[in-house]
């Protein structure tokens, strides 16, 4: 159907994600108002992740991992669809948070002499929740520091299909999907009303062997409702169960956009 390079490179791709395209904020601390002493105050984050991937993978029963190293520009040749956002509620000390990540991407391939198939399209689904709680131990009018704590389900699934030739029609898929545990700490603190830094960190593990996600990003509020962030961030897992392999490493830019409310 097509050369073992094209499925090595394929399943590569198709495995970045999450994606944790990501994770970024995956901010995942969005920046907000301070809440009021009685009050609760709330923000909403989409963001855009340029990460790209490093690891190792194994999907389909292959007899070994695969050594992936993709930049951000090979998975956005392939993506078909992304969309990653964080909310986050703040009651004095304490916070809960949750954040998405879902992309989609497809890989088209046609094969040389057309006679068993004429075309072969590999599409990979990935899908990292993460829900927590936080509070701070420390807080006043410029800067926070807490601890948190959460779970992260992650969701891989890939899926390839046969057009046209003898297999015409032919589909099978792979995937795997599982829950980790995390504890952390993020931080925050304003040099001026306007500019300020953020960063988390956070590790764990449950059904993977590792997870973690650290970040540090500058931000900047134009006024009580918008503020936009810049950073860096970086994200690994370490699962694997009955051949699935998925160890690997994304890291790029975030930019993000944080609506307070």
């Amino acid at each position: 159907m097509f050369s073992r390079l094209e499925t090595v490179l394929t399943l590569g791709l198709l495995a970045a994600v999450p994606a944790q395209a990501a994770d970024v904020p995956i901010p995942m601390s969005p920046e907000q108002v301070e809440a009021e002493a009685d009050g609760w105050t709330f923000a909403v984050s989409p963001y855009f992740w340029a990460a790209g991937l490093s690891g190792d993978i194994a999907q389909f029963g292959l007899p070994a991992t695969i050594h992936i190293d993709a930049d951000f520009g090979d998975i956005f040749n392939n993506l078909d669809f992304a969309a990653m956002a964080i909310g986050e509620a703040r009651y004095d000390r304490f916070s809960i948070f949750g954040d998405v990540m879902y992309t989609k991407l497809t890989v088209g391939s046609g094969t040389p002499r057309g006679i068993v198939a004429d075309s072969v399209d590999v599409t990979s689904e990935t899908f990292a929740g993460l829900v927590g709680a936080g509070y701070s131990l420390f807080k006043d009018d410029r800067s926070y520091f807490d601890v948190v704590a959460g779970a992260r389900v992650w969701s891989v699934n890939t899926e390839i299909s046969v057009n046209g030739g003898l297999l015409d029609g032919a589909d099978v898929s792979d995937g795997e999907t599982w829950v980790d545990g995390l504890a952390g700490i993020r931080a925050r603190y304003a040099f001026t009303d306007a500019i300020y830094v953020t960063g988390w960190g956070l590790v764990g593990a449950g059904q993977a062997d590792l997870d973690w996600d650290v970040a540090a990003a500058l931000g900047y509020k134009f006024n009580d409702t918008f503020s936009a962030v810049a950073g860096y961030r970086a994200l690994g897992v370490d699962y694997s169960k009955d051949g699935f392999v998925f160890d690997a490493v994304q890291q790029g830019p975030i930019m993000g956009l944080v609506v307070h409310f």
